[in-house]
Parts: structure tokens; C-alpha cells; sequence
């Protein structure tokens, strides 16, 4: 998906970080698990601080200074965008709140923070990249690492395009919807296995990805007056069902261990992060997304 080059990136709400040591766990990230594999979803699921069950990654300053981030002002036209990975994260969440708030009237944006190696976040502790982007319902905060999109076309096998970065981007904002509207924390109900809390979180907040899917060419931006992203190609759709594939859980288990045991399913398999992309996006409807209310996950 292309972004129109009339848009303005707004980076009020995103920050950026070199990465970090780690700090105190306070919380517990939502979304991880995608780039850890089997032990940080183990550790999610437990409540615990992934980073003490990871390898810990080293400061970049031994002084204790944290290394500079990315520097944010590169971000200002759909067309860096286009261009700088880190442009296009910050424009998507721009667009997903230019959608999300036409839908809910109570809609409040989230932070983005990019980050490096490793984050201290506000309310959940240290994450290692090696979480994978997340969602942290402490502090309202969505955590990417930009790498992480390498890892999820050279080591998971997803097609790598724009729409397949968009659609992770366009998750962990789903997570924050969910937030939003109370239902986040029922992912720690019964969270394991194929029908658990943890897979019906997950795969609404794919649902949600489909539905900013759906509005994201037709959601003008305020100020500019002009759509957020040019229509899309069926080239988008199947970058982004790539990526929802590329990180289902038995796709991930046969890959790390040989075998698929759905008993220990936190985001549901390919099919079904695939099915409940595809029902968002074609639907646009928010309320076919309740994947608590329904005994058929796909």
C-alpha cells in the first residue's frame, strides 16, 4: 500500500530510543511472542518480565546514556513514508487513528515508540526485540523495532511488503482498541489453547487490522484533506495475509519444535489470523470482530 505524498506525518505521539538496559517488570506486554518463539510466549502467558527469561542485550552506552534513536524529523510527507520503514510505522499509526476515530467517539490515540535491541517501557518492564512488536496497556504504548520486519520475511517467510509491515503496525493498534474498550485483560483468561482467551485477543485484534484495512483509502486526513493511503492491490491483501500466515502459531511451533500442539496456541493458527483479517476487511465492521462470541474461530 502507497501513501499519498500530499499526507503529513504527525510524530507528536511517537518517540524513539536507541535501546536500553533492562528495568523493574510492571506489567505484561500484549501482542509479543511474534519474533520470540516458544519462550517469550511462555513468558507472557505467565505474566512475567520476558526480559528475565531472554538473553539480555547490552547497553549501547556504557556510561548509562541511551544511545540516540531514530531521528524523527525525517518523518514528513506520505512520501518518506513510502521510502524510510521507520516514516512508514508513524504514518500508519497516524492513519489507523484517522479511522479508529470515526468509528469510536471515545477514541484516545496511543504512543509509538521506536526502539533498538531493547526497551525500558512505562508499564511493562524490559522487552528484548526479540518480543517482537507489542502493545503495553501500562503506559498506551505500541513498541516496534523495525528489524523485527526482517526477521518476519527472512526467518518466518512473509512476502515483506509495505501492507505486510502496515498490517503488524495496524495489530498492535487493535490491542490498543481493545484496551480501550475493557476487553484486553480477558487475554489472561484461560490464555492457552485453541479456543482460549489469548488466541480470541489475538485474532480480534487481526479483525481490527482488517477493518482499518477497509477505511484506510477512503479516511481522509484532517488538515490535508486528502486519503491517508492510496487504494489498495491485491498485492496489499496478500502481503498482509502472508504476514498474518507467516506468524501463526502452528506455523511457528512446526518451524521451531517439528510439531503443532494447539493446546499451547496463543494467537491462533495461519488459517485463522487469516480468516479474521480477511473478515474485518471485507465487513468494516467493528462488531464482526467479537471472536469472544462465537464458538467457530475458523
Amino acid at each position: 500500500m502507497t501513501f499519498n505524498e500530499g499526507m503529513r506525518i504527525d510524530t507528536s505521539t511517537t518517540s524513539s530510543s536507541g535501546g536500553g538496559g533492562r528495568g523493574p517488570g510492571r506489567g505484561i506486554a500484549i501482542g509479543g511472542g511474534l519474533g520470540g518463539l516458544v519462550i517469550v510466549v511462555v513468558a507472557l502467558l505467565l505474566g512475567v518480565d520476558p526480559g528475565s527469561v531472554m538473553p539480555q542485550q547490552q547497553p549501547m552506552d556504557t556510561q548509562g546514556v541511551e544511545a540516540p534513536g531514530f531521528d524523527l524529523s525525517q518523518c514528513k510527507t506520505g512520501e518518506d513514508a513510502n521510502t524510510i520503514v521507520q516514516c512508514r510505522v508513524v504514518a500508519t499509526g497516524n492513519s489507523l487513528d484517522g479511522v479508529w476515530a470515526q468509528l469510536m467517539p471515545d477514541y484516545t490515540r496511543p504512543r509509538i515508540e521506536l526502539f533498538e535491541n531493547g526497551i525500558d517501557t512505562g508499564g511493562c518492564g524490559f522487552a528484548s526485540s526479540d518480543v517482537g512488536p507489542f502493545y503495553c496497556p501500562g503506559d498506551q504504548t505500541a513498541y516496534f523495532d523495525v528489524g523485527f520486519f526482517d526477521t518476519l520475511r527472512d526467518q518466518f517467510g512473509s512476502s515483506g511488503g509495505p501492507f505486510a509491515q502496515e498490517y503488524v503496525v495496524a495489530h498492535e493498534f487493535g490491542h490498543h482498541v481493545q484496551n480501550l474498550q475493557g476487553v484486553l485483560g480477558r487475554a489472561q483468561q484461560d490464555p492457552t489453547g485453541p479456543t482460549g482467551g489469548g488466541v480470541r485477543t489475538e485474532l480480534q485484534a487481526d479483525c481490527y487490522a482488517g477493518v482499518w484495512a477497509h477505511y484506510a483509502a477512503i479516511t481522509k486526513q484532517e488538515g490535508t484533506d486528502v486519503p491517508f493511503l492510496e487504494p489498495l492491490t491485491d498485492k496489499d491483501i496478500a502481503d498482509a495475509l502472508s504476514a498474518a500466515s507467516a506468524v501463526g502459531d502452528d506455523r511457528i511451533q512446526e518451524a521451531a519444535t517439528g510439531r503443532v500442539n494447539p493446546e499451547s496456541w496463543t494467537h491462533g493458527s495461519s488459517e485463522q489470523r487469516q480468516k479474521w483479517f480477511t473478515t474485518g476487511y471485507q465487513t468494516g465492521d467493528p462488531a464482526k470482530c467479537d471472536t469472544f462470541a462465537t464458538n467457530n474461530l475458523g
